[in-house]
């Protein structure tokens, strides 16, 4: 692939435990992460990563907790749907919990995942009313950014600006977007845009098959089928800063855009790694597992508090819509040609592809230099827990990974923060 600028920096930082840079260790084809025994000891983790029902299954709402890096090595750990943050020292020493509290200093907002540290104070992703709120690392609030439109991702540019992935819901179109917000004016300059079709209500669902909804003073929604929209939540839009350039890599089409740090284009790739299919015989056994689940009682959905006719009568509906949609698999279905890309510690910038196999614990990645030259596909694996690679559960810092991890053979409370160590399997 030419003139693809993913990586500027294959220096191992001074102060590593290694003598390997990790693009050495990338080389050896299979990465092993190895838990560092000396990180995160004497933690309760009953007390301090106590289980959601998200945690244990698959909750189309997100990842229940998920974490960030403060500037001292600390670690922040989001409790989702629990309203409040716990913070663990650079050893990995649980510290505190916290809420955000208001002036009076009582509490204030609810359910807000923090997603990065701008000027010594916490922000997080805006909620749905467009609302970004930072708040200091005590949990005191300081200020609100709004938003006029879904924000689908959001990382810190620099000293006052950020980086956004968002979309409107136009009369005839939908409209996904990157955008760059001054913290300071709020004023917004977009800097990439696309536009998708927007189908009237009644040819909704037979544009966006194997989507449903189930609303009963509340609302659930989920998707049996994964990939099966453009920019949507099976395949959304990646950004990453590496050394004052933007990154933005569509997972649906395989483009890479590169951008200067003020928003001027730089240049258009296509990465040359074709993605893979869902065959149709895969996708009708995807969707009869789903119709099981839903005819089962939603094990995995949360729906207490719904009334039990409501459960029976949206089981019912679901699973006739369902098996219209079944009937109606008769194609293959493109997968995106990556999950997610992770930037390591040394500025690399890692495409991890979608796993071949459910439960098979090995993520295979590719690596890319600054000049576009391609440097080799290499495979993440661990012996000790069931890795879940998502930038909201991993983090490069300093050589290491700091991570949320599930300890394998843990029925109860498997849920941990551990600090890995990257060694090439020779």
């Amino acid at each position: 692939m030419k003139n693809l600028i993913v990586i500027i920096s294959l220096v191992f930082c001074a102060n590593s435990l290694y003598a390997q840079s990790l693009i050495d260790i990338y080389k050896k084809g299979t990465v092993k992460l190895i838990p560092d025994t000396e990180y995160a000891q004497g933690n309760d983790w009953r007390k301090v990563l106590p289980i959601n029902p998200e945690d244990i299954y698959d909750d189309p709402k997100g990842d229940s907790k998920s974490l960030v890096m403060m500037p001292d090595g600390s670690v922040a750990v989001n409790h989702y749907n629990r309203n409040y943050y716990s913070v663990y020292d650079p050893a990995g020493k649980y510290k505190n919990d916290f809420y955000v509290t208001n002036s009076a200093g009582k509490k204030f907002l609810s359910n807000i995942t923090i997603k990065g540290v701008y000027n010594n104070l916490f922000f997080n992703r805006p909620e749905s009313m467009g609302n970004m709120n930072c708040f200091d690392f005590e949990g005191r609030y300081i200020k609100t950014l709004v938003f006029k439109h879904f924000v689908n991702c959001i990382i810190l540019l620099s000293d006052n600006k950020f980086l956004v992935t968002g979309w409107v819901d136009w009369k005839t179109k939908y409209r996904d977007f990157v955008s760059i917000i001054d913290f300071n004016t709020d004023q917004e300059t977009i800097i990439w845009d696309d536009f998708t079709e927007r189908p009237d209500r009644n040819e909704q669902r037979a544009l966006y098959n194997y989507s449903y909804n189930f609303e009963s003073g509340g609302s659930v929604g989920f998707s049996s089928m994964p990939y099966t929209y453009k920019y949507g939540l099976s395949s959304p839009l990646q950004i990453e800063i590496v050394k004052n350039k933007i990154i933005i890599a569509v997972p649906s089409t395989g483009e890479i855009f590169i951008y200067t740090i003020d928003g001027k284009l730089v240049s258009k790739e296509k990465i040359n790694w074709g993605s893979n299919e869902i065959s149709v015989n895969e996708q009708k056994e995807i969707q009869k597992n789903a119709i099981e689940k839903v005819r089962n009682g939603f094990k995995g959905y949360i729906l207490a508090g719904f009334p039990q006719k409501d459960i029976d009568n949206a089981k019912k509906a679901l699973i006739e819509q369902m098996q219209e949609d079944l009937n109606r698999i008769t194609t293959p279905i493109q997968k995106p040609f990556f999950s997610s890309i992770i930037k390591d510690s040394d500025d690399n910038l890692l495409f991890f592809e979608i796993p071949e196999e459910t439960g098979a614990n090995k993520f295979n990645v590719w690596v890319y230099n600054d000049g576009g030259t391609f440097i080799g596909k290499c495979s993440f694996v661990c012996d000790e827990y069931d890795l879940s690679i998502t930038p909201s559960k991993i983090i490069f810092h300093n050589g290491y990974i700091y991570s949320l991890q599930r300890l394998k053979n843990v029925t109860e409370n498997p849920l941990r923060l551990v600090r890995f160590k990257l060694a090439g399997n020779n």
